[in-house]
């Protein structure tokens, strides 16, 4: 499908801060405070310049979000259907043939994810990639064409919730970043925030 990786300009940055973060007591995981800043502007600054344009995908605290200054977007249905819910919405959101989606709760994102997810997506002729930290996948870290909006309404539409299951209707190429583990460390508790903060001030820093 794909005979050359999207540019920078054909992708929408996509950052996921929609969950209800139970493992955070209902705490609201992109707005935490972490090294001076939130988890969703560590991760703004991170996306940023892998992407054209940003949308922050939220369905609560929605002025909050607001304030980053980029378009805030809920997910399409009700019952909050997971990630896919603000895939959903990023599809009918999104002025460009791609988005690169990543979770509020990774500050550390390579910044080389954009172009070797476009790499593996060549590589492999596939319809969408996702990354590998060498341990498992990381479903969450994707590069995904809107034109499968009508793939993942249908998927949605027959009560389907699991991001897994619909990537697997599609062929999807695998990003190597086992030399970049510690990007997908992800942030469940304050604790985990304060334990990151020195990487994430040497990462600004360097």
């Amino acid at each position: 499908m794909a005979a050359h990786a999207p540019g920078r300009d054909q992708i929408t940055g996509v950052i996921l801060a929609g969950g209800r973060a139970r493992r955070m007591g209902g705490a609201d995981k992109g707005l935490l405070p972490c090294a001076g800043r939130t988890l969703i502007d560590w991760t703004l600054a991170a996306l940023a310049p892998q992407v054209g344009t940003l949308l922050i995908n939220a369905n609560r605290n929605l002025q909050a979000y607001g304030t980053y200054g980029h378009p805030v977007i809920t997910d399409p249905m009700t019952d909050h259907p997971g990630p896919l819910g603000g895939i959903a919405a990023a599809f009918t959101a999104a002025h460009t043939p791609w988005i690169l989606v990543v979770p509020c709760d990774t500050p550390l994102l390579p910044p080389d994810l954009a172009i070797r997810l476009g790499a593996a997506l060549v590589r492999d002729d596939a319809e969408l990639a996702l990354a590998h930290d060498g341990r498992r996948p990381q479903p969450l870290h994707a590069l995904v064409p809107v034109e499968l909006a009508p793939s993942l309404a249908r998927f949605l539409a027959a009560d389907e919730r699991k991001v897994a299951c619909w990537y697997a209707r599609h062929r999807t190429a695998i990003a190597d970043l086992s030399d970049r583990a510690e990007a997908f460390t992800n942030v469940n508790s304050p604790a985990d925030a304060e334990q990151l903060g020195p990487r994430l001030r040497a990462q600004a820093a360097a």
